[in-house]
């Protein structure tokens, strides 16, 4: 079977197509959608993509969460369909409350743009399965209300539970709490996080590595980890 994954464009959204490609490099089929849909599409998995949703007026992913669609995908997360949230996408997900916690602006107050080092502190979920727990990869950030937060008592939740999906190494590019990168859900079907696989996928297009500039492909095993776990849930 082929697995679709949908790609919700809402305006402003800027990595909509990068997300397509991304999918289908990995083997599944691209499903564009809108935002101003109730059609899922019978997809199989859904991206939140990156980008300036509503020129992120109010706050970052505020109104794109109140979006038509996302009826649908808090009902398709509800129901246990892999949802990945990437940068403005994270930020849709927390502002929907299907991720806790909440994203405000840099630290430093400076939109930043670097190939960052993450570790992977979750490999148990739906998209996170391809990488090895522990695991150091390098996939690039830009963002400018990336700094991720939470109450005391709900970051040492997230930390008791494993829900910390990646943490940042190296450096706190956007003063994240605990340098926190991205988070799961407890099921393990739904993850956000502000740096973007989808720009570390294809050998000529990634982050510089020792073998050869551009060649990075961290990104990929996001991917076809959820291609995994929707074929895994066929079977």
């Amino acid at each position: 079977m082929t697995t679709r994954v949908g790609v919700i464009t809402f305006p402003g959204s800027l990595d909509d197509r990068d997300a397509q490609r991304a999918i289908e490099i990995a083997g599944g089929e691209p499903v564009a959608l809108w935002h101003g849909s109730h059609d899922l599409d019978g997809v199989d998995a859904l991206v939140l993509p990156g980008g300036f949703s509503y020129g992120d007026y109010l706050r970052a992913g505020a109104i794109a969460a109140l979006a038509p669609i996302m009826a649908e995908v808090k009902d398709a997360a509800a129901q246990g369909m892999p949802i990945l949230g990437i940068c403005n996408g994270f930020q849709m997900l927390v502002e929907a409350h299907l991720l806790p916690g909440g994203l405000i602006r840099n630290a430093h107050q400076q939109f930043i743009r670097r190939d960052q080092k993450l570790r992977v502190e979750n490999a148990d979920t739906a998209w996170t399965s391809g990488f090895d727990l522990g695991q150091e990869i390098v996939i690039p950030l830009k963002n400018a209300d990336g700094g991720y937060i939470a109450s005391d008592d709900e970051l040492d939740r997230l930390e008791g539970e494993g829900l910390v999906a990646f943490r940042y190494l190296g450096v706190n590019p956007n003063g994240s709490l605990r340098d926190i990168a991205g988070i799961t859900n407890e099921r393990g079907n739904v993850v956000g996080l502000m740096p973007h696989p989808e720009h570390a996928v294809e050998p000529g297009f990634g982050p510089n590595t020792a073998e050869a500039m551009r060649s990075g492909v961290d990104g990929l095993p996001f991917f076809t980890s959820a291609i995994a776990a929707v074929v895994a849930a066929a079977a």
